[in-house]
């Protein structure tokens, strides 16, 4: 009797706790996801990111309960310090968040704000006492920059009336991601072997510029050679016919080596990477694979795809950045036995997959810096519902999205080992030059001119045979352009490319 009466109050007892349980629930309710955007950026990395596996926030199993789900997503204020507690950190430097999609969309198609200089992200120490300076890479034609009589090799000192010092050279970040669609600048020169400050600043304001990223180009004839040169600064796919062109003049001029300069090339289209080394080497069918893309385990096996080589050449609408179902023949190389390649650390992605790609069938010599070491690529993910890729549906309340990393690329031998970067043949640092940098295509220009000597069999010994020239001294980097080293694929690739393995 004893033990039915103790059954009877346990029971009892057991039946308050769950009602006063079951009563607290009710009265605490369901959590309230405060931020509809932050579960935007926990689904689009848990579906896409390349190392979804490795992050224990983003596990499938992570949204199974939805209270516990909206506190985590509630305790970060912004949707950007979310994504960026989601990126792995020991594997991934390049995955970002984007504030401005349409900002994004058009950088990849060569189109920004900009004053149209563009530096090497270097600051380079002009003389004893801490001045420093940084040089003008390369000018945009019919730019704000040109047209104030900015040139290439040109020395900026001052930027909005604050010299660079080589403990103080924050305000040159102006040129490279400007925050004010104006800014000043002091430029020096050398004489006598000293750096002179100019006597007056010269004002620029910023504009839309669709740039050409097709920015050079020429036929060397030296030795016997007949040598193609092409400076390229990005894989921009709204220009492919441009640089179809230019290879239809070497190919009607007969050239029999090839001079790729990509020092300020910092990556861009997968697509036009694959069909820019369809052009170089024409001895490849189009079922040849140059490239193989690895996506993360959930997507691998739907998404995964290889590039080929092309005989046809994709073209984009520079308006709407879209494939215009235009396709026209492809100027192929079939003379040549090499390929050289003239890098710095701004090589990086799709210019590294030209290296790696091309690698299985022709020798690749590299003249310069050793390269960024970049083997991985993203895609442009938007608030639009799985598969998050389609702009046109994406939430009209924000303009956020992001561009994770998503993929590896390797090329037809499975290799894609150059995490590093690329070691050059020859290394030979341009900024330490910056006293005497020439127009692109001058043959005495440093990095040409060492890249010639090598083609001519003259043993070329990099910066040794340059001794007589005024160098300075490379100091820190400055922070990099925005969207400057990406490797990327659009939605439209994968029909392009011809479909899945």
């Amino acid at each position: 009797m004893k033990k039915l009466f103790n059954l009877k109050w346990a029971l009892i007892f057991a039946l308050i706790f769950t009602y006063s349980c079951s009563n607290d629930d009710d009265a605490s309710g369901p959590t309230t996801l405060d931020n509809e955007i932050n579960d935007f950026v926990w689904e689009g990395m848990n579906y896409w990111y390349y190392y979804q596996d490795q992050v224990a926030d983003l596990a499938d199993s992570k949204n199974d309960n939805q209270n516990s789900y909206f506190n985590f997503l509630n305790s970060y204020s912004t949707p950007e310090d979310l994504f960026n507690a989601l990126v792995f950190s020991k594997e991934d430097d390049f995955s970002w968040f984007i504030e401005d999609v349409e900002e994004q969309q058009n950088a990849f198609a060569g189109i920004s704000e900009s004053f149209g200089l563009n530096i090497k992200p270097k600051i380079i120490q002009a003389d004893g006492d801490g001045l420093a300076v940084v040089f003008v890479s390369y000018v945009i034609p019919n730019s704000p920059a040109e047209q104030a009589g900015v040139k290439r090799g040109d020395l900026i000192y001052k930027v909005n009336g604050i010299e660079l010092t080589i403990d103080e050279f924050s305000e040159a970040n102006e040129l490279l991601s400007p925050t004010s669609p104006n800014v000043s600048i002091g430029i020096g020169t050398v004489e006598g072997g000293s750096f002179v400050k100019g006597s007056s600043d010269i004002n620029l304001t910023a504009v839309q510029l669709n740039e050409n990223p097709v920015h050079f180009h020429s036929i060397i004839e030296e030795n016997g050679k007949k040598i193609g040169y092409l400076v390229y600064n990005s894989f921009v796919g709204t220009y492919h016919s441009e640089l179809n062109d230019v290879f239809a003049n070497f190919k009607a001029e007969g050239i029999n080596e090839l001079i790729l300069d990509l020092r300020y090339n910092g990556g861009g289209s997968v697509l036009t990477a694959a069909l820019l080394a369809s052009m170089i080497d024409g001895n490849r069918s189009t079922n040849t694979v140059f490239a193989n893309l690895q996506y993360n385990s959930k997507r691998d096996e739907e998404e995964g795809f290889a590039y080929p080589f092309f005989d046809e050449v994709f073209l984009f609408d520079k308006s709407t950045f879209e494939y215009t179902g235009e396709n026209i023949p492809m100027n192929r190389l079939t003379t040549l036995n090499r390929l050289y390649v003239i890098g710095s650390n701004s090589t990086a992605s799709a210019s590294e997959m030209i290296i790696n790609g091309l690698l299985p069938f022709m020798p690749v010599r590299l003249i310069g810096e050793t390269t960024t070491g970049k083997n991985e690529g993203s895609i442009t993910v938007y608030d639009s519902g799985a598969p998050y890729t389609n702009s046109e549906n994406r939430n009209p309340n924000h303009s956020f999205g992001m561009q994770p990393i998503v993929f590896q690329i390797f090329n037809s031998q499975n290799e894609n080992d150059y995490d590093d970067g690329f070691d050059p043949d020859i290394t030979i640092e341009e900024a330490a030059f910056a006293a005497n940098i020439l127009p692109f295509g001058d043959t005495n220009e440093v990095l040409l001119r060492v890249t010639l000597d090598d083609i001519a069999g003259m043993n070329a010994k990099g910066t040794q045979q340059f001794k007589g020239l005024k160098t300075f001294k490379t100091l820190s980097n400055l922070k990099p352009k925005k969207f400057s080293k990406e490797m990327y694929i659009l939605p439209s690739d994968e029909q392009l490319a011809g479909g899945a393995n």
